[in-house]
């Protein structure tokens, strides 16, 4: 039956869904830049939850969420999660019920009205060429975990070409070190299944994001040793 139901799918995601996604898309850019001073507001946090709610929604998406009693309201956290695809970005987004700040790659700032409204609401653009603005990259994120505000890290640097789990990079975890912050495991599965990396149509699949419980880095010998355990974690919950 789902071979069958497929291309209307595909006729729905461009003639319906894709033209109220950029619409909204477009509001909620201009929205986040006019609200520039009130950016960690609650206020603000929902309404960039329903655009990234309705994006999921608009592809008929089913998202199943546990694990949320693991944060504290008002602690700062880093979370790191797995990146299977780009409707990572919406899941955590519409779900996390945090005010953060994303760590995201430099490339995106050049997407229209999209990369001034994030920058607008604070996150921080990171240069995966050259080593010296992401150490500066890292140093003014760390200045925004104050209050509550957390950061959202794809330890793996990109997103995954086959689903398995990429290797994690040191970044995320040297910002917990520095401030003293728990991190926080995410694991997403499905995405993937609904749109893996050089895709151009969505596959209506279930998706699931567990989040971990917090872990002190202080208690490991090492950072690597750290990386490792927090990876595994991660992997644990991969359905």
């Amino acid at each position: 039956m789902k071979y069958i139901l497929r291309p209307f799918y595909i006729i729905y995601q461009y003639l319906i869904a894709l033209p109220l996604a950029l619409v909204l898309t477009v509001f909620t850019s201009i929205f986040t830049i006019c609200l520039y001073p009130w950016r960690n507001t609650e206020f603000v946090h929902k309404e960039q939850q329903f655009w990234s709610k309705s994006m999921c929604r608009l592809m008929l998406l089913p998202v199943h969420v546990d694990g949320l009693e693991h944060i504290v309201p008002g602690q700062s956290y880093v979370f790191v999660s797995n990146h299977q695809s780009m409707f990572d970005v919406w899941v955590i987004y519409g779900w996390l019920p945090v005010v953060f700040k994303w760590l995201m790659k430099a490339e995106l700032r050049k997407i229209p009205f999209v990369g001034t409204a994030c920058k607008a609401a604070g996150h921080i653009f990171v240069s995966r060429k050259n080593a010296k603005a992401s150490f500066e990259s890292l140093q003014l994120i760390e200045k925004q975990l104050v209050n509550g505000v957390s950061t959202v890290i794809f330890p793996e640097g990109t997103r995954t070409k086959d689903g398995k789990l990429g290797r994690f990079k040191r970044g995320a975890f040297q910002i917990a070190l520095d401030l003293k912050l728990p991190v926080i495991p995410i694991s997403l599965s499905g995405c993937y299944e609904v749109m893996p990396k050089g895709a151009w149509t969505v596959h209506r699949h279930p998706i699931h994001m567990h989040v971990g419980e917090p872990i002190d880095l202080g208690q490991f010998a090492e950072p690597q040793e750290a990386i490792e355990y927090v990876r595994e974690k991660v992997a644990l919950n991969i359905k």
